[in-house]
């Protein structure tokens, strides 16, 4: 009679495989959660009431008639400060309503072919940029990356505060 070896009827040779300790289950787990966290943190938008004008044209048509002043915010789907500043800036209740009151607004994505025009007008090479214009779209004061809620309301009270066609 022939004897055949089973391989799994010898494990005594091979090591007993040793259980990770508890603290990095724990520690892991907990870096999963916080980095999935930050993340959703980092992208969510949340919806806001400014009445954002379409293209250009039309932000200065509206600018025009209403004899306010524009407000060109340079953005890109990829750009996260963009995206936390829309969450803490255009989002707040008061910078809604002094926008929607004080200027036209146009969000412009510098990725939007139709938008090269501008991002080469206004020079633009980052964003988010925050550009402040009259209706013929010179400009009257700009800031260049994230700025908080103070910064942007005090940026507009400045720009009421100044006559029309003021040029920092």
């Amino acid at each position: 009679m022939k004897k055949t070896v089973n391989p799994s009827a010898n494990s005594s040779t091979k090591a007993p495989k040793k259980k990770p300790h508890p603290f990095w289950r724990v520690f892991w787990l907990t870096f999963l959660v916080a980095s999935l966290g930050y993340a959703w943190y980092s992208f969510y938008v949340p919806s806001n009431d400014v009445v954002w004008a379409d293209d250009m044209v039309t932000a200065q048509k509206l600018a025009n008639d209403s004899g306010k002043n524009m407000l060109l915010f340079f953005t890109g789907k990829w750009c996260v400060p963009c995206r936390i500043m829309k969450r803490e800036v255009f989002a707040d209740k008061e910078v809604m309503k002094a926008i929607n009151a004080q200027v036209v607004p146009i969000m412009i994505d510098i990725d939007d072919p139709n938008s090269q025009e501008l991002v080469k007008r206004y020079k633009i090479g980052g964003t988010p940029i925050t550009i402040f214009t009259d209706p013929q779209g010179n400009v009257l004061d700009y800031a260049v990356g994230k700025i908080d809620k103070t910064e942007f309301l005090e940026m507009l009270e400045k720009l009421r505060a100044a006559p029309m066609g003021f040029k920092q």
